[in-house]
């Protein structure tokens, strides 16, 4: 998500910082000491402005729900939506979802939230996608073996490819659709959800089920190098 700096995004942090996780890697493995009566852990990829994040949270009062946002300029309106909402069951992380495996211990999420990622487009950015192999193999060492991830986006293309990947990665595909909210609303919409259902943009979206897979020996090499290396290439 791109936006504008924030001449005051400090002091704004500031006021949040009950919600900010500010090393998060402390906590890998202990992420429920955060709600030791939570059901189950829930993390969003990519929260945004956090409208799906704070309904969700207060949806599930029981659930502990752990926000990733790379941009600091919409995490800390997330949180200020979390603040004014009276939440206590959800925090944030501003970190990039390549390290999710230095966060959080193999099978600690319950469940995994992408919702409306950005598409890459272009072939060269593949890898970038966040449904692509790669990203899907450290999802399914994060979550629990039987634990979901579910997927929402406007981009049908990016939609296809995932859905290619997720049958290349042998992973099991529930409630798939094309047209989520064809016969009325369905769930909780992010921001970016109402104004694409608006324009009557279809909404795509899946639930997959994770489990451990082996990746193709030059997937894991990929997998290992780095996005300048890439761009360098």
């Amino acid at each position: 998500m791109r936006m504008r700096r924030m001449r005051n995004l400090e002091p704004r942090m500031e006021k949040c910082a009950e919600y900010r996780i500010i090393q998060p890697e402390q906590l890998q493995g202990k992420w429920r000491s955060l709600k030791p009566d939570c059901s189950a852990l829930w993390v969003e990829v990519g929260c945004g402005k956090g409208k799906f994040t704070a309904e969700t949270a207060q949806a599930h009062p029981d659930v502990l729900l752990i926000a990733v946002e790379r941009c600091r300029e919409a995490m800390v309106v997330a949180m200020e939506k979390a603040k004014a909402m009276g939440l206590t069951n959800v925090f944030y992380i501003d970190m990039d979802v390549e390290k999710i495996e230095e966060i959080f211990a193999p099978e600690e999420i319950d469940r995994l939230f992408i919702n409306f990622p950005d598409p890459w487009p272009r072939k060269k950015n593949a890898k970038r996608r966040l449904t692509h192999r790669g990203f899907l193999d450290k999802y399914c060492r994060v979550v629990r073996r039987g634990g979901e991830f579910h997927f929402k986006t406007d981009n049908a293309p990016l939609f296809e490819f995932s859905v290619e990947e997720f049958a290349a990665c042998g992973l099991e595909v529930k409630n798939l659709t094309r047209n989520l909210h064809e016969n009325g609303i369905v769930g909780i919409m992010t921001g970016y959800e109402e104004k694409f259902h608006a324009m009557g943009t279809p909404i795509n979206r899946c639930e997959v089920v994770c489990k451990p897979f082996v990746l193709p020996p030059e997937e894991k090499k990929q997998q290992t190098d780095s996005t300048t290396n890439e761009d360098n290439a």
